[in-house]
């Protein structure tokens, strides 16, 4: 094959500079766009991170606030449980009504203890919290004021007891004189109503077989003491059944005492227990003279020597007399 040679053609200058101002044109215009496009990115980048960080500022700030206020409102939950608790250690004694206040106050403590240990509490648990540690302040000065009520009635009824205690005294201590006073008149007119014994009249009694009787003075005759006397009007002594021991005391100085005839012991005034040999119940009348008489035997003779007749009434020894016997002559 033969090749022939054509001419070169060559583009005019005019395209060729045309072509090269088109090209330097849209590498300008992308270069542009690209600029534009790397700067909206860095700007967007800029935005949102500025953005990014108020966010967190806000939370942080939101973060700070609610755990300032949480501490704030513990803080004020602890102010009002010392508070209560110094109440409670000053108040040991307890009426029912508030019993039922202490309940009422723990189960609010515990409420508002819960809300304020979340981490995370929301501004409505804390607004919460904030409501309830207002009405347990509130409980806790209603509880203070029934506390000074209480003690306020407690002192009321302290100075009242003080004043019926001497009062009480007052009276006891008057009783206590009237006793006194009583006792003593009662003891004057016991003692003023005592008997007493007068005139007596001793004899010794002979008793024959026939069932006649013959004094006598000699002891070996004698069979029977016959003892007599008055009692004496007695205007303060009541009328009634009264008690008289009568002690015959022999010449060997020791009273007659025959169980199986009615003797026995009775108690003196000075506490003295003594050996009576007989005793008598009479039926005295108020403030009337009257006669008593009575006839001793006993089974064995009488001796030569002194006899002692002693009465006593009320404790007392009310009177005496005494009645010799004599040993018997030739034809005694």
């Amino acid at each position: 094959m033969a090749f022939e040679n054509f001419p070169e053609f060559e583009a005019p200058k005019e395209a060729i500079a045309a072509e090269s101002s088109q090209r330097s044109n849209v590498r300008g215009i992308l270069t542009g766009a690209l600029v534009v496009a790397l700067l909206g990115t860095w700007g967007y980048i800029i935005w949102d991170k500025n953005n990014t960080k108020e966010t967190i500022q806000q939370k942080e700030t939101v973060i700070a606030s609610t755990t300032s206020q949480r501490d704030e409102l513990q803080k004020d939950l602890e102010d009002a449980t010392m508070r209560y608790d110094m109440l409670k250690t000053s108040n040991s004694k307890k009426d029912s009504a508030i019993s039922a206040k202490d309940r009422e106050i723990g189960e609010k403590k515990q409420r508002i203890q819960a809300l304020l240990s979340k981490s995370n509490a929301t501004a409505a648990e804390l607004k919460e919290a904030r409501g309830l540690i207002a009405s347990l302040n509130g409980d806790i000065e209603g509880y203070k004021t029934q506390i000074e009520i209480l003690q306020g009635q407690k002192i009321q009824l302290a100075q009242e007891k003080t004043v019926v205690t001497q009062q009480r005294d007052k009276v006891q201590k008057d009783f206590d004189s009237s006793l006194v006073v009583i006792k003593d008149k009662e003891n004057l007119i016991d003692i003023g109503s005592t008997l007493h014994a007068s005139n007596f009249n001793i004899i010794g009694v002979n008793e024959k077989s026939n069932g006649k009787e013959k004094v006598t003075s000699t002891a070996k005759r004698v069979d029977k003491l016959r003892i007599s006397f008055d009692l004496d009007e007695n205007m303060i002594t009541q009328s009634g059944t009264k008690e008289l021991y009568v002690v015959i005391t022999g010449p060997d100085g020791k009273p007659f005492s025959v169980q199986e005839l009615g003797s026995g012991t009775f108690n003196t005034r000075e506490g003295e227990q003594k050996i009576f040999t007989q005793k008598l119940e009479i039926n005295y009348i108020q403030n009337k003279r009257q006669t008593i008489s009575f006839d001793w035997k006993q089974n064995a003779n009488f001796s030569t020597g002194d006899y002692k007749i002693e009465v006593y009434n009320n404790g007392f020894k009310v009177g005496e007399a005494y009645r010799p016997l004599k040993k018997g002559g030739l034809f005694g």
